[in-house]
Parts: C-alpha cells; sequence; structure tokens
C-alpha cells in the first residue's frame, strides 16, 4: 500500500480530506503511483501531468523520503519505505512569484 499525500487544491478537486492508499502493481515509481492515482480519481487526469505527453506539469513536484523527484525520469524506481507504506510519496503544488 502506497501512502499519498495531495495539495490541499488536488484534494478538493478529489472529493477527499486526507492522505489517501494506493495500490501499485509492479515496480513503484512515480510513474506507476500517477497511473494508479489518475485510474482512482479520473478528475485528477491532466492536473499533475499533462494528457498527451505525461509529462509533469511545471509546478508541481514530487518527493519521497525527503528527496525530490521532480527532475529525474518517471519511471525512477521509489526507496523501500515509500513502497513499503513507510513514508508518504508527496506530491506537492510549487509557489511561483516574486
Amino acid at each position: 500500500m502506497i501512502h499519498v499525500r495531495l495539495p490541499y487544491h488536488l484534494q478538493t478537486l478529489a472529493r477527499i480530506s486526507a492522505d489517501i492508499d494506493l495500490e501499485v502493481a509492479g515496480p513503484v515509481s512515480p510513474n506507476t503511483i500517477l497511473n494508479a492515482l489518475e485510474e482512482r480519481f479520473p478528475m485528477l487526469r491532466g492536473t499533475i501531468r499533462d494528457h498527451i505527453t505525461k509529462e509533469r506539469r511545471p509546478l508541481i513536484r514530487f518527493f519521497a523520503c525527503a528527496e525530490d523527484y521532480s527532475h529525474l525520469p518517471p519511471d525512477t524506481p521509489l526507496p523501500e519505505a515509500i513502497r513499503s507504506g513507510a513514508e508518504t510519496f508527496i506530491i506537492l503544488g510549487a509557489i511561483a512569484g516574486g
């Protein structure tokens, strides 16, 4: 079971109020987590990554075990602590501006 934390505005869109648990088949990577997330919550399709290219949206970041996985290839395996559910995979909305 993978624990996932979404930014508040995506929690609202998905109509959830807390972290969620996902079953992820196969190797656990940001890509497989997002596939499972979009399958369970279809209203999130296109909000975290592009519909066509499946690339991460510019102001979205991925964190696992206090490490930024945002700029790594999307199929990069995540640490055992994420795979075991001991740590939470965090999808964070970055803040931009001056």
